[in-house]
C-alpha cells in the first residue's frame, strides 16, 4: 500500500527543510556562519573592498578586563557592531581596532578578592611587584574570555591588532599627553578636599561620585558653642548645626553670612537642658522659631558681619591645634551660608569640606585632620581613638549630651555618597592630589560642544552640557598600584620634571630605559639628577585615573607620537 504525500509537503525520500529554525538549531547554524566567515576571511574582505573610500571613524571604547563578560557587554558590542557594518554597506571605509582597558581599581579589587585581601596594607605586605603581576595575569585571563565572546557573537573588530592600555607604547602616549598638559600649567598638585574611599584608599572623580549614592539615616545635631569674647562673652552660646558630628572633633571656626540678621534668644527655663537656670542662644533670625520652638524671647540682633572674630569654646578638646597668628575658633564670614535649614551658623572643619577649606584659608586658619587614610581616628585620641569616622557619631553625641552641650539631635534620611565599587561610605578628605585644571579651559570645552553634532540632540546641552557647565578640576592621581604611573619626578627642592617618554627618561638618566616596564615598582626605582638643581629626583608615588587611559584612546591606540607611522 502506498500513500500520496500531502500537496506541498516533502516526500519520504526528500530531505526535510524547516524555513524557521528552532532554538535548538541556532547554535549549529551560528557555528556554520562563523566558520564560513573565518574560511573566507569575510571581515578582512569587507575592509579591502572599501579601501581608499571615504573613511568613517569608529572608536572601540575599551571594556575593562576586570571580570567575566556579562549580558550588558553583549548589548554594548551589538551597538558597536551595527553602525560600522551599516556605514561599510554605504561604502565608507571603517577600520575597527579593538582595545582592552587594563588598568585601574576595578582590576585591583578583582585581584584582592582572589587573594582574600582587605585593603592596601595586605597589598604592600604581599609586595607591589607580585601584586601587579597578578593584575597583569588577571587582565590577560579576562581578555581571553572577552575575545571568545566577541568572536562567538559575530562582532567584527580587529582583535589581532588590539591596543592594550597596559602596554608600554600606550603608557608612553599617555605620558606624552600629560607632559603637554603639565607644560601648559594645567597639571598641578594641590591640597584639596575631594571625595575619598577609606577602603580603597583613593579619591573619586566627579563621574565616579555620581554612581554611588545610597539612602541612609544619619544624625544632625545642634550644638552649643559658648562665646568667650565680644559683647555676649560668657552670656550666650552660638547654636551651631552640622550633619557630620564626627567632624566636630576638628572644629576650627563657625561661619555666618555677613548680611543675615542674627538674634539673641533667651529662655528662662531650667529644663532647657543647658544645666543652668536659663540660657541665651545666638541663631539666625529667619530660623529662630523653626529651630527653637516655643518659650523663647527674641532680643538683641546683630548682622553676621558684627559677629566676625567673636571667639568661643570649641565642642571637643581631643586634638591639639597649632599656634597661628590670630589664633583659631572664632566666627568667620562666608557667603555660602544660607537660612534654608539648620541654624544659620555653620561648623567649619577645613580638612573635611571644600567650602570650609576655602573660607578657613582666607582667614589663615590651620587645618587639623585627626582621621587616618583608613577612615579611623588617630589611635591615641581619647573617646574616638581607632574608631571608624561614621561609627564615632554616636560616641560624640553621647559625650556632648553628658556635658550639656547638645541642644538637639535629629535623624534624617538622605542620599549619602558611597564608593560605587565597594559600597564603603565616603568622606570628603583633604590630602595632596594632582589635578588637571579643566575649569581653566571651560570656555573652550563649551565651544567645542556647541560645534558638535549630537545624536540624540538633547544630550548636547542636557546631560553632557550640564556636566561641562558644572565641571570641576579633574582629580587625576590615585594612591594605588596597578595603573599608568604619573610621570613626574621631583627633587628635595620641589622642582618638577614631567617626563614624556622612555627616550626622554633615558636622556635624563644617562642610561637606556627603552626596555623598562613603565609600571610600579620598576619605574619607582628610576632616579636622575634634577635638571634645575642637580639634586636626586624621584618619581612621585601616584598612578593616574584609569579614565585618562581610556580617554587617550583616539591617539594612544596608535602609540602617538612615538610609534613609527603614528
Amino acid at each position: 500500500m502506498t500513500t500520496t504525500p500531502t500537496a506541498g509537503a516533502p516526500s519520504q525520500d526528500q530531505p526535510r527543510y524547516n524555513p524557521v529554525p528552532t532554538m535548538l538549531d541556532l547554535p549549529a547554524m551560528e557555528h556554520e556562519i562563523l566558520r564560513l566567515w573565518q574560511q573566507q576571511d569575510t571581515f578582512a574582505a569587507s575592509l579591502r573592498r572599501t579601501e581608499g573610500n571615504q573613511p568613517w571613524t569608529f572608536y572601540e571604547g575599551p571594556p575593562t578586563a576586570n571580570g567575566m563578560p556579562g549580558t550588558h557587554h553583549i548589548e554594548a558590542r551589538v551597538f558597536k557592531d551595527v553602525f560600522p557594518r551599516f556605514k561599510t554597506m554605504q561604502g565608507f571605509h571603517v577600520e575597527r581596532k579593538a582595545g582592552w582597558d587594563c588598568h585601574g581599581l576595578p582590576v585591583e579589587l578583582a585581584v584582592e578578592k582572589e587573594l582574600g585581601f582587605n585593603g592596601k596594607p595586605d597589598i604592600e605586605a604581599y609586595g607591589v611587584e607580585a601584586f601587579n603581576a597578578r593584575c597583569r595575569e588577571s587582565v590577560g585571563r579576562h581578555v581571553d574570555a572577552f575575545t571568545e565572546l566577541t568572536e562567538r557573537m559575530g562582532y567584527w573588530v580587529n582583535l589581532d591588532e588590539a591596543y592594550w592600555t597596559m602596554n608600554a607604547d600606550y603608557v608612553e602616549s599617555c605620558w606624552w599627553a600629560l607632559k603637554q598638559i603639565h607644560s601648559a600649567g594645567l597639571l598641578v598638585e594641590d591640597y584639596r578636599v575631594a571625595p575619598y574611599c577609606p577602603r580603597c584608599g583613593t579619591t573619586l572623580s566627579d563621574h565616579e561620585l555620581a554612581q554611588g549614592y545610597e539612602d541612609v539615616t544619619d544624625p544632625s545635631v545642634y550644638v552649643r558653642f559658648p562665646l568667650t569674647s565680644g559683647p555676649l562673652a560668657h552670656k550666650a552660646s552660638l547654636l551651631v548645626w552640622t550633619t557630620t558630628p564626627w567632624t566636630l572633633v576638628s572644629n576650627t571656626a563657625v561661619a555666618v553670612h555677613p548680611d543675615v540678621t542674627y538674634v539673641v534668644a533667651t529662655r528662662d527655663d531650667p529644663a532647657s537642658g543647658s544645666g543652668i537656670d536659663g540660657e541665651s542662644l545666638v541663631v539666625a533670625e529667619p530660623l529662630a522659631e523653626k529651630v527653637l520652638g516655643e518659650g523663647w524671647r527674641l532680643g538683641r540682633t546683630f548682622t553676621g558681619r558684627d559677629l566676625e572674630l567673636w571667639t568661643y569654646d570649641r565642642p571637643f578638646e581631643l586634638v591639639e591645634f597649632p599656634d597661628v597668628v590670630g589664633g583659631s575658633h572664632y566666627v568667620v564670614l562666608a557667603d555660602y551660608v544660607t537660612t534654608s535649614d539648620g541654624s544659620g551658623l555653620v561648623h567649619q572643619a577645613p580638612a573635611f569640606g571644600e567650602d570650609d577649606m576655602a573660607v578657613c584659608r582666607a582667614y589663615g586658619l590651620p587645618m587639623v585632620n585627626p582621621v587616618r587614610p583608613d577612615g579611623t581616628f588617630d589611635a591615641d585620641l581619647d573617646l574616638v581613638g581607632g574608631v571608624f569616622f561614621k561609627t564615632a557619631d554616636a560616641l560624640l553625641i553621647d559625650d556632648l549630651t553628658s556635658r550639656g552641650r547638645l541642644f538637639r539631635v535629629e535623624h534624617h534620611e538622605h542620599s549619602y555618597p558611597h564608593c560605587w565599587r565597594c559600597h564603603t561610605p565616603l568622606l570628603y578628605y583633604a590630602q595632596p592630589s594632582w589635578y588637571i585644571r579643566t575649569t581653566q579651559v571651560k570656555d573652550a570645552l563649551l565651544r567645542e560642544n556647541a560645534g558638535t553634532a549630537w545624536h540624540p540632540e538633547h544630550i548636547q546641552w542636557g546631560r553632557y552640557g550640564d556636566w561641562l557647565n558644572n565641571n570641576i578640576d579633574w582629580a587625576l592621581s590615585r594612591s594605588r598600584y596597578w595603573g599608568t604611573p604619573l610621570p613626574i619626578w621631583r627633587c628635595e627642592q620641589r622642582h618638577q620634571t614631567c617626563v614624556g617618554s622612555l627616550a626622554e627618561l633615558s636622556e635624563l638618566t644617562g642610561s637606556n630605559q627603552s626596555g623598562l616596564d613603565p609600571h610600579r615598582p620598576f619605574v619607582d626605582d628610576v632616579s636622575f639628577p634634577c635638571p634645575q638643581c642637580g639634586h636626586p629626583a624621584h618619581r612621585v608615588p601616584e598612578v593616574i585615573d584609569a579614565w585618562f587611559d581610556s580617554g587617550s584612546m583616539p591617539f594612544a591606540q596608535w602609540g602617538y607620537p612615538w610609534a613609527p607611522g603614528s
